[in-house]
């Protein structure tokens, strides 16, 4: 029996209970096979108060009832433990059960004995991780006031300690995770989840970005959890709550960290510029420990935003370089085609020039050889005063010869001219009213020497976008046919007009017309028209095929009419005026 100072056993707690408050509480076992001391404990410490939070005592009458019950409370912070229960080592193997099976190293073990005698002090002390060891003789109402709070107080510190462990761990695997992240939205749904599970407590959040260039509150709410998850994807102040916008407002004003009751605001600068505001509701208040690790974790996001936001610039470098090769590559491309089609033109230039050379070292030799022979041979009949029939018979050897070279000219003229068939144009502002004028005039003493009458009649100014060569070029090509095919003696009318947005050139001639299957081959290559030239001019039989190549080129018409040989004919090309 405990002696007279052991008010355990001496005061009988018959009183209610303390109503339980709504602040947390200390939670403390009683394990013990004597009912007097759980009633005692419980009388004793009815009204003990540390740091505002008052005690939840639970009991358990044997070492049994013990192991459950540190089972189901992982968070009892301190054990009125008795050693001789069921057997004399009951209380030391529950004390081996919580350090080692349950692995609970943060709760206090305050061991009480009526029989001190049976398990030593100092033995105790040294072989179980207990805090204290007191025989109930001894363990007055002071003393277990005392004893309680300093291990309270140690398993307040342990607590934090462990949480402060557990938090620094949670952001150092968080830093790999959130560093990983490629996407501002991913990241910032990561930063919540992260926090909730640093405090260890649901909650509600939304992450906010500013930019550095937006004015005034302008801001857009990146990710969002619980009941603020309906603001995802929302921007500017009138997305949000008034207490809310007040809230992320107040934190970009004050730039630091700002903890209230339940709600709290992470304010959060990047290296680039950048705001971030983290508002959290928390099912309960944050502690210390909680604040200085939400703290410590801020400090660190800073470099994941703007990993992030280096990526996304460095992703978009990437892609403008791609586009770049991609771009410069099909500029190789082209301009490799651009290359392969020259060489070819120039291997056919080349073929063309041996072939050339071939063709005079050959062919055109016979016809200067017979030329020089028989001029040798008129100068001597000249010199010998031989008769007139002999000098006019070696003048037609020569003519003859002469024309032979020159139907060898026209072909080889003929085949470079279809060699250079690939026409290009340059477009510029034309008067294209002076340059018809300019053609004609031109042509105008191949006119004379036939005795033609060639007229023109053009508006003051008539201007087209086109190369102003290749038009020429085709101008002069159907105003010397009609030169070439019309009489001695014809009338050619050249005319400039205006009508439906294009510039008409008609050129009408009185010449041997066109038979409906000229029409009908009319500007094709290397083409013989019934109608022969009046002057007895060559024809390479490209030039319309030409014209037609130029005019398609500048999306213009060029068309022939004639009623048919004997009547003339009449070419006209159309091109389209220039805009203003």
């Amino acid at each position: 029996m405990a002696d007279q100072e052991d008010i355990l056993h001496l005061i009988d707690d018959t009183g209610p209970e303390p109503q339980a408050g709504s602040q947390r509480k200390w939670k403390v076992a009683v394990i013990d096979d004597d009912h007097a001391v759980h009633e005692g404990t419980r009388f004793a410490l009815g009204d003990y108060n540390l740091n505002g939070q008052t005690l939840e005592i639970l009991s358990a009458y044997s070492a049994a009832e013990g192991r459950e019950l540190m089972r189901d409370h992982p968070d009892i912070a301190a054990v009125l433990l008795d050693v001789i229960m069921e057997t004399d080592s009951a209380g030391l193997d529950l004390v081996e059960y919580i350090r080692n099976d349950i692995k609970n190293e943060t709760v206090r073990i305050i061991l009480r004995t009526g029989q001190p005698g049976q398990a030593p002090e100092r033995r105790v002390i040294v072989d179980y991780d207990i805090n204290d060891y007191k025989a109930k003789t001894e363990l007055t109402a002071d003393k277990l006031f005392t004893s309680l709070t300093a291990s309270l107080r140690s398993y307040q510190q342990l607590e934090r300690m462990v949480q402060t462990r557990r938090g620094l761990e949670i952001i150092i695997d968080a830093a790999s995770t959130l560093y990983d992240f490629k996407s501002m939205q991913r990241l910032a749904e990561g930063v919540l989840t992260q926090i909730a599970s640093l405090l260890n407590v649901d909650c509600a959040g939304i992450l906010v970005l500013r930019d550095g260039g937006d004015v005034g509150d302008r801001f857009s709410v990146l990710a969002g959890s619980g009941c603020y998850s309906r603001f995802i994807g929302s921007a500017g102040p009138e997305a949000l709550d008034q207490d809310l916008c007040a809230m992320v407002k107040a934190a970009f004003q004050r730039r630091k960290h700002d903890f209230h009751n339940q709600r709290s605001a992470l304010y959060i600068r990047t290296g680039s510029g950048r705001e971030v505001v983290v508002l959290l509701e928390a099912a309960r208040e944050l502690s210390d420990t909680d604040k200085s690790l939400v703290e410590i974790f801020g400090s660190r996001l800073s470099i994941a935003f703007d990993n992030v936001i280096l990526y996304q610039q460095l992703h978009e470098a990437n892609t403008q370089l791609e586009d770049r090769v991609m771009e410069r590559t099909r500029a190789l491309t082209s301009a490799n085609r651009r290359l392969s089609a020259q060489w070819l033109r120039l291997q056919r230039a080349n073929a063309f020039k041996n072939e050339v050379l071939g063709t005079v070292a050959h062919d055109l030799k016979n016809p200067l050889g017979v030329i020089l022979g028989r001029t040798e041979m008129l100068n001597e009949l000249i010199g010998a005063a031989s008769p007139k029939e002999n000098v006019l018979g070696q003048v037609t050897h020569i003519r003859d010869a002469a024309g032979r070279l020159t139907s060898m000219v026209d072909h080889l003229i003929s085949d470079a001219m279809a060699d250079a068939f690939d026409i290009t144009i340059r477009r510029e502002q034309v008067d294209v009213a002076g340059l018809v004028t300019d053609v004609v005039e031109g042509n105008q003493p191949s006119a004379v020497n036939k005795q033609q009458a060639m007229t023109v009649s053009t508006p003051d100014k008539l201007l087209t976008m086109c190369d102003s060569d290749r038009i020429r070029e085709a101008i002069d090509n159907l105003i010397s046919n009609a030169i070439k095919y019309s009489p001695v003696g014809g009338k050619i009318v050249v005319a400039v007009s205006h009508e439906d947005g294009n510039a008409l050139i008609r050129v009408t001639d009185e010449g041997a017309g066109l038979s409906p299957e000229d029409l009908g081959r009319l500007f094709g290559r290397f083409q013989r028209l019934s109608a022969k030239p009046t002057g007895g001019e060559s024809s390479t039989g490209l030039g319309l095929s030409i014209v037609k190549r130029i005019i398609d080129m500048h999306g213009g018409q060029v068309t022939a009419e004639s009623s048919g040989p004997g009547t003339g004919s009449s070419f006209m090309i159309a091109l389209p005026i220039a805009t203003a």
